[in-house]
């Protein structure tokens, strides 16, 4: 099962005792202000948690799957994600129960 926006609304609604529009509108909020650093080409570190990178990829020689023929491919630039050694831990352990 995944985590949905939705389900970390209401987790922060009911932690926190915030109205559920309030904690949509924070959400929002902050997902909007990292895809910006993102799109301006910032990193995005997340004490803890981990590190959002935007890394550009040159361009590449590849084939058109439906017809075998080769191409070029743009460059473009990819975001990765780097998870902090205190997620890790923490996956790690639950993985063992």
């Amino acid at each position: 099962m995944s985590l949905t926006k939705d389900d970390i609304v209401k987790a922060l609604a009911k932690e926190n005792g915030y109205p559920v529009n309030q904690s949509a509108e924070l959400i929002e909020t902050l997902i909007e202000r990292i895809k910006s650093s993102l799109a301006s080409g910032d990193d995005v570190l997340i004490s803890g948690f981990g590190k959002f990178c935007v890394k550009e990829k040159n361009q590449r020689r590849g084939r058109n799957p439906a017809t075998g023929e080769d191409m070029m491919l743009e460059g473009r630039r990819v975001v990765t994600f780097r998870c902090s050694r205190q997620l890790r831990v923490k996956i790690n352990q639950q993985g063992d129960i």
